[in-house]
């Protein structure tokens, strides 16, 4: 008799680490390989956000915290959804957990009953429906189409709301297409919400800040029909190059942030008081660097972009923002090249090209691949003369 218990079983290691992992692993054993599957950042912390963790640790601000977050971090997001979204919140309204990743984590946990419907767009990142299931939940996955932009219809969205529906996931720009929803798309998902009134929104915000082409974020908390019924997930993670530093952050109604910050009180507690006073500087402090790494981002993304559709067999989207590309490989899955699958292909990429990428079946979408950018042009050139390469000698 296992051990291990039954809610486990349901679900997979995350498939974006394993890549990664992988990478780690053969760049040890001495191979020359390129990892395109991190969703990570390549800039340094900004230094002004280091020297305010420094000063916390020389004052000894390194006692437990708030559960939910310390006063000052919570004024300081309050202040951003303000300055940033137009959005007013007071601070029982706001938890901080240990990167965004533990806040959506504990709003399934503190709300999802046995057979609750999630509606999650495909593709989607990657951890959406493990954690529904670990939950109790039911993921619904809605494929969106290479045609629709990677991105959800309201007509699609209505169909797929049933008696069952508690939350739907919206991630923009998203991960792993970087795929934006325009402030019309939003208003017109809205449309539907607001005539299903027992439907929760979950607004994953993550990439707000990376973002192209004079593309204007919106989120849906800003329709006002909508605030009361809408969590409102970000973090410091990517745009202010804290992936370690663990802090994640969401703004939404009363009753959810207090049961999520219950469900952290019995696991992990508060969050890093050192990281927290860090993240203040974050959202408090200067914030024109953004723009300046949003710049060096788009730089690459087109390089990527052209360097990919000039390859026979790869077709590829440009994206909106976030720092990955979501090219369809469909055109080299046939007898000739003896690849069947996805997986196949990102396989044989790695073992022959030493090239890292993620399969989009592990995304929800069978046919494509993620490429993350997040790295130094350096390697992208190297990168995309490897996956030509590799794609020619396909045929």
């Amino acid at each position: 008799m296992s051990i291990i218990s039954d809610s486990l079983k349901r679900i997979k290691p995350s498939p974006t680490i394993a890549v990664t992992q992988k990478a780690r692993e053969l760049r040890a054993a001495g191979k020359d390989v390129i990892g395109l599957g991190a969703g990570e950042p390549d800039f340094d912390t900004p230094d002004n956000v280091k020297n305010a963790a420094i000063k916390a640790i020389k004052s000894g601000d390194t006692k437990y915290t708030a559960v939910d977050g310390t006063p000052a971090l919570k004024k300081a997001i309050i202040a951003k959804f303000k300055r940033e979204n137009k959005l007013s919140y007071s601070a029982d309204q706001i938890t901080v957990g240990t990167g965004g990743k533990q806040v959506l984590y504990n709003a399934f946990m503190s709300t999802l009953n046995k057979g609750d419907e999630v509606i999650i767009p495909a593709p989607f990142w990657v951890s959406y429906p493990d954690m529904v299931l670990l939950a109790g939940g039911k993921p619904k996955i809605v494929k969106c189409t290479e045609q629709e932009g990677f991105k959800l219809t309201a007509s699609k969205l209505r169909k797929a709301i049933t008696k069952k529906t508690k939350w739907l996931i919206l991630n923009s720009p998203s991960n792993p297409t970087g795929a934006g929803y325009t402030k019309k798309e939003i208003e017109d998902l809205a449309k539907v919400l607001i005539k299903n009134k027992k439907v929760h929104i979950l607004s994953d915000d993550i990439y707000e800040h990376i973002k192209y082409d004079n593309f204007n974020f919106y989120t849906i908390a800003q329709n006002s029909k909508l605030k009361v019924r809408t969590l409102t997930m970000n973090g410091v993670s990517k745009s202010y190059a804290m992936t370690g530093w663990r802090i994640g952050y969401a703004a939404g109604p009363k009753d959810i942030i207090k049961a999520i910050g219950k469900i952290q009180s019995q696991s992990t507690s508060n969050p890093s008081s050192i990281s927290q006073a860090a993240a203040v500087e974050a959202l408090n402090g200067n914030q024109g660097f953004i723009k300046k790494r949003s710049k060096a981002f788009k730089e690459r993304r087109d390089f990527v972009v052209k360097s990919l559709n000039n390859i026979k067999g790869i077709n590829c989207l440009t994206p909106n923002g976030a720092f990955y590309v979501f090219p369809s490989c469909k055109g080299l899955l046939n007898k000739k090249t003896k690849l069947k699958t996805d997986t196949d292909f990102v396989q044989k990429l790695l073992e022959k090209s030493n090239v890292a990428v993620v399969q989009g079946s592990a995304f929800g979408l069978d046919g494509y691949f993620r490429i993350s950018y997040a790295t130094s042009m350096q390697n992208l050139k190297k990168a995309m003369d490897r996956i030509r390469s590799f794609c020619e000698g396909l045929s």
